[in-house]
């Protein structure tokens, strides 16, 4: 049974500063609540109890924001503020937070190795912290019982244009067992276009057995001076073919700022108690635009 889910969170943010020199960019605020939120709340769920921030220097606060803050919920308390009091406390006990330092940024694939103490040889998820996907869909639980059926790695495939397959992880497929899944024999990192097996991407979920430690010891650096988590299940798809299903919900990218300003519009526009409201100044604040 799946019960882990492993979230590197260690990266740097630079691509929101000066928001991120003092706040993890993993807090910043997505509506009202931080980006890694939305993540926690997928993997419980998806009935995991068990969450490992793989941080860095500085990001002690993201498991802090998981935490109990005693005053804070008295001072609500006090005040008869009992949905923002449920609010806070129920962060406590969505799962069990457990952390453990990544020293240096070595890739992706070096950041899950630094789980391999805490996961031990069960499967476990990993989830990228900035992607969102749609909290309406059960897909990470389709990942999940695809792992539990066929016992091997399981990853998250979207499609992209062709002329943007070089900037990503490439599956080279043949048709799966059931609807939107397939069987993945290899995979390479940022392929030039004319090389690329697929469109099929690699995106920021996947259910891994304990077996993919050893490979990462194992696995040389690659692009970049970095382990990557993608030499690693090509690895193991030379042995036996790996699971892709196609994302069929949508998914938000917090990397950059226009995707982080994209996923607050939808998130809210898809919120009962602030949708209806915030879409109808939406439509009438683009009337006036040029």
């Amino acid at each position: 049974m799946v019960s882990k889910a492993v979230l590197p969170v260690a990266g740097l943010g630079t691509r929101f500063l000066p928001a991120t020199k003092a706040v993890p960019k993993e807090l910043l605020p997505v509506v009202d609540r931080p980006a890694i939120q939305y993540i926690v709340e997928e993997c419980a769920r998806a009935g995991l109890d068990d969450v490992l921030l793989v941080t860095a220097s500085g990001k002690s606060t993201i498991e802090d924001h998981f935490d109990r803050l005693l005053d804070l919920e008295a001072a609500l308390e006090d005040k008869g503020k009992t949905d923002d009091l449920a609010a806070v406390r129920d962060l406590a006990d969505l799962v069990s937070i457990h952390s453990v330092r990544q020293g240096e940024a070595l890739g992706l694939g070096h950041a899950v190795l630094q789980a391999e103490h805490h996961v031990g040889d069960e499967s476990f998820v990993v989830c990228l912290g900035d992607d969102i996907v749609d909290p309406r869909t059960p897909f990470l639980e389709r990942m999940i019982a695809a792992h539990h059926r066929t016992g091997v790695a399981v990853v998250a495939l979207m499609e992209v244009p062709e002329d943007q397959v070089h900037l990503y992880g490439v599956a080279d497929v043949t048709p799966g067992d059931e609807p939107g899944e397939y069987r993945i024999s290899e995979l390479v990192e940022k392929p030039p276009v004319d090389e690329a097996p697929s469109n099929l991407i690699v995106v920021g979920r996947y259910v891994l057995p304990g077996s993919i430690f050893p490979v990462l010891h194992d696995t040389p650096p690659g692009r970049g001076g970095e382990i990557q988590l993608t030499d690693a299940l090509q690895t193991l798809a030379a042995d036996e073919p790996i699971v892709g299903i196609v994302l069929d919900a949508p998914r938000h990218d917090t990397g950059d700022k226009l995707g982080f300003l994209k996923a607050t519009v939808e998130l809210a526009a898809i919120r009962e108690d602030l949708g209806p409201d915030f879409v109808a100044w939406l439509r009438e604040w683009l009337e006036t635009q040029p």
